[in-house]
C-alpha cells in the first residue's frame, strides 16, 4: 500500500482474510480497496488449485449448472490425486521426534530407524488431512473426498451419463458402504442401464480404491507399532458422513420424467450430528418481574432468549457506579487497554476482585454482593428456562466497560469487538463454525446483562463502536462440564459463605483473585 500498488495490497488483504473471516478491519480493509482501485475479482494468493475447483463445482451445482458442475469436480480430483503425490514424496524427508526431546533422545540405531519410518508413514496418513484443509484454517473440510463423488453422481445423471453416475456412485460407496441414500442411487442407476449394459462391468475408480486401499493400510501398521513401540495413536476420521452434500433441489420419483412406480431417486439432506442434550426452552423464568420478550424463533436462531427486568433500574445504576472503583484497564486482556479497538479504552472487573475491594472497603461492600447476586440470577434464570436437566456451570464471569475515546470517533468504520463466536471459528467461506481451539469450545451458553442506554452505537454479538459515552454490561459465559468450572467463581462462592457468617472475622478472610484469568 505505502508504494501505491493497490492490486497488490488488495491481494495480499483478501489472502489473510480468506485465513482469518473472523478479522473484521481486514475486511473493511478489503472493501475500501475494492472502491479505490475498482477491483472486484481477488486473488488468494495460498489458494489450492483443487480447493479452488472444487467449490467453483459445487457452486456449479447449486445453480443446476450440471456440465458446468462435472467439469469443475473432475479437475479438482485431478488435481487431488496429483497433491496427494506430491505430500507423499515431501513425506519421505528428516522428521521430528514428536515423542522426544533431541538432547535426551538415546534410542538405539534399530529404534531410531523404527521411529523415523513411523514418523514417515504417519506423515503420509495425515495426508488426507492436509488435503481437505483450506489454506491457514485447522480443521479439514469434512468427507472431503468422498463428497467429490457424492456431487458427480447425481451431476452424471442429470446429463443423462448413467454409467458414469454408477461409476461415481460406486466409487463413494468405497468409503461409505452403507450409506443408504447412495445405494438406493446405485440400484437405480443399474435399473436405467438394464438391456444396454451389464452393471457389473460397471467398477469404481481405480484411483479411489488404490488410495483407500493404502489409507487402510497404513492406519493398521501406525496401530501395530504404537503397541510395538509403546506410544499412543489414535486413528483420526476424516470421512465422516455427516459432512455431506447439502440438496435444496431433492428430485423424488414422483415428480422427475420416471414413473411413479419405478426406483424413486433419495437425494435429500443427511442428518447432522445430533447433540448429546434434547434442546428445549419456555421453562419458568422464576422470578415475577422478569418480563420475556423474545424467543428463539422471534430471534431467528435456535436457544435464544431476550428478557426484560432482569434487574431493577435502581441495580443498574449502583452496579455503575460501583464499577469504575473496581475495573481495570484491559482486565482478561493482559492489561490491554484497547485490546479490539484503538478507538476505546476497555476496562473489566471479576466477581472475584469485586468482593476483595469490597471487603477492603474501597467499594461498598453491598454493592460488591450485588454483582455476585445478579449472576447467580441470571444463572439460574438460563438454566430454568432452557429446561437444563443437569447443573449449570459458571465458565467466565466479567463486568465490562467500553468508553469511547474523544477525537477518535471520526468517520469511525470499525467495531467495537469484532463479530465472533465464543465456542468455535467463524469460518464463512466454508459456512462453517469449528469447534476448536483456541475458541472455547466447553461454552455452552453465554448471557449478557446490558446495565445502561445512555451511550452511541453498542451491540450484536460483536458489538458496534461506541461513539459516544460509555457502555457496561455483565458478560457471563456457562459449561455443562464440571471440569471447567470458573475458579475465581468457586472462590467467591466461599467467601460469600464465610460473609453470611455472623461470627466471621476479618482474620479468617483470605481473597486472592488472579490478576488474569
Amino acid at each position: 500500500l505505502q508504494l501505491n500498488k493497490l492490486e497488490e495490497a488488495a491481494n495480499a488483504a483478501h489472502t489473510f482474510f480468506m485465513a482469518n473471516p473472523e478479522h473484521m478491519e481486514i475486511q473493511q480493509d478489503l472493501e475500501n480497496y475494492k472502491t479505490t482501485s475498482g477491483k472486484v475479482s481477488l486473488i488468494d494468493r495460498e489458494a489450492r488449485q483443487h480447493m479452488e475447483d472444487y467449490s467453483a463445482g459445487v457452486r456449479h451445482y447449486d445453480k443446476e449448472e450440471y456440465e458446468l458442475a462435472i467439469e469443475f469436480l473432475e479437475r479438482a480430483l485431478k488435481g487431488y490425486y496429483s497433491e496427494d503425490e506430491d505430500c507423499q514424496i515431501m513425506c519421505e524427508g528428516p522428521q521430528r521426534f514428536e515423542e522426544y526431546e533431541y538432547l535426551d533422545y538415546k534410542a538405539g540405531l534399530y529404534e531410531a530407524i523404527a521411529d523415523h519410518y513411523m514418523q514417515v508413514l504417519a506423515c503420509k496418513h495425515d495426508c488426507v488431512r492436509e488435503l481437505a484443509t483450506r489454506s491457514g484454517r485447522i480443521s479439514p473440510i469434512e468427507n472431503f473426498l468422498p463428497l467429490h463423488y457424492d456431487y458427480l453422481q447425481f451431476a452424471y445423471y442429470r446429463v443423462g451419463d448413467y454409467v458414469k453416475a454408477l461409476e461415481c456412485a460406486k466409487s463413494y460407496l468405497l468409503f461409505h458402504p452403507d450409506d443408504e441414500d447412495v445405494l438406493e442411487n446405485a440400484g437405480y442407476y443399474e435399473g436405467l442401464l438394464e438391456g444396454t449394459v451389464d452393471p457389473a462391468t460397471i467398477k469404481p475408480r481405480k484411483e479411489a480404491k488404490v488410495l483407500l486401499r493404502r489409507h487402510k493400510l497404513e492406519s493398521h501398521l501406525l496401530q501395530v507399532a504404537a503397541a510395538g513401540l509403546g506410544y499412543t495413536y489414535t486413528e483420526p476420521n476424516y470421512w465422516n458422513r455427516y459432512g455431506a452434500r447439502q440438496d435444496e433441489h431433492s428430485v423424488p420419483s414422483s415428480i422427475s420424467s420416471e414413473p411413479e412406480d419405478g426406483p424413486r431417486l433419495s437425494l435429500t439432506k443427511k442428518p447432522m450430528p445430533k447433540p448429546d442434550r434434547e434442546l428445549k426452552e419456555g421453562g419458568p423464568l422464576l422470578y415475577s418481574d422478569v418480563k420475556f420478550v423474545y424467543n428463539s424463533q422471534q430471534l431467528n436462531g435456535t436457544q435464544r432468549v431476550l428478557l426484560d427486568n432482569v434487574i431493577s433500574e435502581e441495580q443498574c445504576r449502583e452496579l455503575h457506579r460501583v464499577a469504575s472503583g473496581i475495573m481495570l484497564a484491559g482486565d482478561g486482556y493482559r492489561g490491554k487497554t484497547s485490546p479490539h479497538t484503538p478507538n476505546e479504552r476497555f476496562e473489566g472487573a471479576t466477581v472475584l476482585k469485586a468482593l476483595k475491594y469490597g471487603y477492603e472497603g474501597r467499594v461498598p461492600l453491598k454493592s460488591a454482593r450485588l454483582f455476585y447476586d445478579i449472576s447467580e440470577k441470571a444463572r439460574r434464570i438460563v438454566q430454568s428456562y432452557f429446561l437444563l436437566n443437569s447443573t449449570l456451570y459458571f465458565s467466565y464471569t466479567h463486568l465490562v466497560c467500553r468508553t469511547a475515546l474523544s477525537g477518535q470517533q471520526e468517520r469511525r468504520n470499525d467495531l467495537s469487538h469484532p463479530i465472533h463466536a465464543d465456542n468455535c471459528l467463524l469460518d464463512p467461506e466454508a459456512n462453517e463454525c469449528w469447534k476448536e481451539p483456541p475458541a472455547y469450545t466447553f461454552r455452552d451458553y453465554s448471557a449478557l446483562l446490558y446495565m445502561n442506554a445512555d451511550f452511541e452505537g453498542g451491540n450484536p454479538h460483536g458489538v458496534k463502536a461506541v461513539t459516544k459515552g460509555q457502555r457496561c454490561a455483565v458478560a457471563l459465559w456457562f459449561t455443562l462440564d464440571p471440569l471447567y468450572r470458573e475458579l475465581e467463581r468457586i472462590q467467591a462462592d466461599e467467601v460469600i459463605a464465610m460473609l453470611d457468617q455472623e461470627h466471621l472475622g476479618p482474620s479468617e478472610m483470605n481473597i486472592n483473585p488472579k490478576d488474569e484469568l
